[in-house]
């Protein structure tokens, strides 16, 4: 499979629609002078009908709009029975007072932005292709491109204090007149929004640091807006649209940057009848340039969590909205408005940016996934983005945050399903062009396995049938009658996995203290056996298989060092970035020590007397590595010590494991070599191959079949009332001993299948379960009591899987 680099975008589809594209009848925004007052238009109607005809001769010539003016008229007429209903008709004044104006001076003329800022988007998302993720932080400091001046600022002194003592006197006393005054003073352009935001109206504030808006005022402003009159809301959007139609002279300055920031934290736009002037101020936003974005990113982090969680919230609801409206008559039709939802994504982007260059994130990663998006056609999606890669032709794959976990499982899945169906079509071709009789078992991955020889026979099926690694997996162990309908193929991942990683096994050691397991850093003549491990991962996230294993998060985050095999052999692969917090996730004793290192205040050569070695015991001998060239003769000092804390941390995770796990790297990608991979974080890579963490045991409770029971007996319903009052704890060992893992699929409990069957013995007995087909056998225990007591024995005492 190969990506062809996509050809020079033309396609005029995914370009915004010129003036008036999107908007109802007579919505059209007038793009010249606008209109004298209505007391005026009488005596000026033959004259405005000579001019008509040349503004449509100059409306054809211009790009297109990226302001909203009377596209929020359209969208608010539409919206009719909200709050809202009224809208249009002040937004006919709005054009009738803009052409008065015009007519008595010299005309405004529109200056549309340069038509590159609307097909050559900047790069909010790099092509995740490449694993160019977004880098934001890679730009320098201080970006050299030149600074429009800041126009001078209008005074304003109303402060916090000022604004609430307005609101409660306006509340006692029914005069909103002040608030008015000041909401429709403040959002009525871009200067005035910076002169009554901004901290210091004398200060540039042209870093990335400071973005300089008084984040406290700003908030008090939005919380207080939605309690106000419709007046007053009214007048907020008519300043927010006069905003939008400011002239664009060049590069925007910072004080525009602070405006859009300010705006884009506008609670009215979580009113679909606002969504139109949502939608031009999130096209304005997306097309800036990428130093622009840059401030913007880095301005965003600095957003409180409660606030930041609401702007994100706030996006998705737009997408979500535009994909399956709740009243399609609200909105334009998609076919005039394609650029909707690129430009909601493209500013998301920036947000999920801002999330990720702190550590912790702001909010989690998952706070960006759009459930909806699960039903819309995911595979299309993903074949335009094959196809197209990252050009104008706009896919959700360009931007896989915002897609969930739930929904990639679905993209890897089909696309597995169609390689498996491939290989096996090939084979077949295959087989009749040689004249031979085609076999049903030359669909399947066939694994023939001795249970006593259980890790040296899979080896060698593996090695053997590389060619077949993408087919179907079908189990047998030999000399044993049975048809692996699933059940086989999960017993030999539960044993040989449970043989691997035994600590007598050698191959991975097990940390008491972070119940982790990672690789053994002993050198050995064949690292055959770290492949098979990469492999059955591999077949277990291709075969939909859930596995207990306990790798720390660093694991996933070097198996994705790349996402695509290179096709270079000589490229070092499973290198990545270490930090001492990856090092803490393993070895928390060993990485404490280093961080006391690093903040120990006495003299750290003379005290510690260390050089820049690594000492290993390697079959009771214990041997020294340097960390760098002539490490043995560099001491460690408070000047040096970081140096020396960061080559520990890479040698211990990167190169004296970097042959045990360059094997395992291939053996895994032999069998997921898929662009899907590249939709994934590490996390989710973690979540695909050993499940998730998160157990609902009422989701399990719904979904649980019943064999000899029903869900009314008396038995089945102690059963559920003991483990919903389970801890948490007994609540994992619970679903340790019926399923082999205390994780839960992707699909959620659901997907477990989980089944509760009749035990015709003893109530003596404890339960017994099937790990191989997640079934629990449970006597009829006559009582509460004692079937939490047997319960409890049998899920505390039983052996598990791949741990220690």
């Amino acid at each position: 499979m190969s990506l062809q680099s996509p050809p020079a975008a033309t396609a005029a589809a995914d370009l915004p629609p010129g003036p008036g594209a999107g908007l109802p009848p007579g919505a059209e925004l007038n793009q010249g002078s606008a209109a004298s007052p209505s007391a005026e238009e009488g005596g000026e109607d033959e004259e405005e009908e000579e001019e008509e005809g040349e503004k449509e001769k100059e409306r054809e010539k211009l790009p297109p709009i990226p302001s909203a003016s009377s596209a929020a008229a359209g969208g608010l007429e539409r919206g009719a029975k909200n709050q809202f209903s009224t809208f249009s008709n002040f937004i006919t004044t709005i054009n009738q007072k803009k052409e008065g104006i015009g007519n008595r001076n010299s005309p405004t003329q529109l200056v549309i932005p340069n038509i590159k800022n609307v097909r050559d988007l900047p790069p909010i998302c790099l092509d995740v292709r490449q694993k160019q993720r977004i880098s934001i932080d890679t730009l320098p400091q201080e970006l050299k491109a030149p600074i429009p001046p800041e126009p001078s600022l209008p005074i304003r002194t109303k402060t916090v204090k000022d604004f609430q003592d307005d609101v409660e006197k306006a509340k006692s006393s029914g005069d909103w007149k002040a608030v008015h005054d000041f909401y429709s003073t403040t959002f009525d352009s871009f200067l005035e929004i910076n002169a009554a935001f901004k901290k210091d109206t004398n200060s540039p504030f042209n870093t990335i640091e400071d973005s300089g808006i008084n984040a406290k005022f700003v908030n008090v402003v939005y919380d207080a807006l939605l309690n106000t009159p419709q007046d007053v809301q009214k007048s907020v959007l008519k300043g927010i649209i006069n905003g939008l139609l400011q002239e664009w002279k060049g590069p925007r300055t910072k004080d525009d940057l602070r405006a859009y920031c300010i705006l884009l934290q506008n609670p009215q736009f979580s009113n679909t009848s606002t969504y139109v002037i949502y939608a031009h101020l999130l096209r304005q936003i997306a097309a800036l340039t990428e130093a622009d974005h840059h401030f913007l990113v880095h301005w965003s982090k600095k957003i409180s969590q409660r606030r930041f969680k609401q702007l994100v919230d706030r996006l998705l609801q737009f997408i979500s909205l535009r994909l399956f409206p709740a009243k399609p008559e609200e909105f334009p039709p998609m076919v005039k408005c394609t650029w909707w939802i690129p430009s909601a994504t493209k500013v998301l982007a920036l947000f999920n940016a801002a999330n990720s260059l702190i550590s912790p994130s702001i909010i989690s990663y998952t706070d960006f996934y759009n459930s909806t998006l699960d039903h819309i056609d995911l595979m299309e999606e993903y074949h335009n983005w094959q196809c197209y890669g990252n050009s104008h032709r706009f896919s959700f794959c360009q931007y896989p945050f915002i897609i969930s976990i739930a929904a990639k499982k679905v993209i890897i899945q089909r696309d597995s399903e169609q390689q498996m169906i491939s290989i096996a079509r090939q084979s077949l071709v295959d087989k009749v062009s040689r004249r031979q009789k085609p076999d049903m078992n030359m669909l399947f991955l066939n694994v023939k396995v001795r249970r006593t020889h259980l890790v040296s026979d899979s080896l060698d099926e593996l090695a053997r049938k590389k060619a077949d690694l993408k087919k179907k997996l079908k189990v047998t162990f030999v000399g044993e009658a049975g048809l692996d309908m699933g059940g086989l193929t999960k017993e030999w991942f539960l044993l040989l996995i449970r043989q691997i990683f035994h600590p007598d096994y050698g191959m991975f050691t097990y940390h008491k203290d972070s119940h982790c397991h990672w690789f053994s850093s002993f050198k050995c003549d064949n690292y055959s056996e770290f492949r098979l491990v990469g492999a059955l991962m591999g077949l277990a996230v291709y075969n939909s298989i859930t596995l207990d294993i306990r790798f720390p998060p660093c694991c996933y985050k070097k198996l994705l060092s790349p996402p695509i095999v290179p096709c270079d052999h000589n490229t070092l692969v499973g290198i990545c970035d270490v930090t001492l917090d990856d090092l803490f996730q393993i070895m928390p004793e060993l990485a404490h020590g280093l961080s006391e290192l690093l903040s120990y205040e006495g003299n750290v050569e003379e005290d510690f007397y260390s050089t820049f070695q690594v000492f290993q015991e390697e079959f009771g001998v214990i041997k020294s590595y340097n960390l760098k060239p002539n490490g043995d003769k560099i001491p460690v000092t408070n000047q040096n010590r970081k140096e020396y804390v960061q080559l520990y941390v890479d040698f211990l995770l990167n190169k004296s494991i970097y042959k045990q796990f360059a094997a395992f790297y291939y053996g895994f990608h032999s069998v997921c070599a898929s662009y899907a991979l590249l939709l994934l974080r590490p996390e989710e890579v973690e979540i695909l191959v050993c499940g998730s963490p998160e157990l609902d045991m009422s989701a399990l409770q719904r979904s649980t079949q019943y064999e000899g029971y029903q869900k009314t007996d008396l038995t089945i319903r102690y059963f559920w009332d003991v483990v919903l009052g389970f801890s948490l704890d007994l609540q994992k060992k619970l679903l340790h001993f019926a399923t082999g893992s205390d994780r839960v699929p992707v699909g959620g409990m659901a997907d477990l299948n989980f089944k509760i069957s009749k035990s015709e013995t003893s109530t003596n007995w404890l339960p017994v379960a099937h790990t191989c087909f997640n079934q629990l056998c449970l006597p009829p225990y006559k009582n509460k009591k004692e079937l939490k007591q047997k319960l409890i024995i049998g899920i505390s005492n039983a052996e598990g899987f791949g741990l220690e």
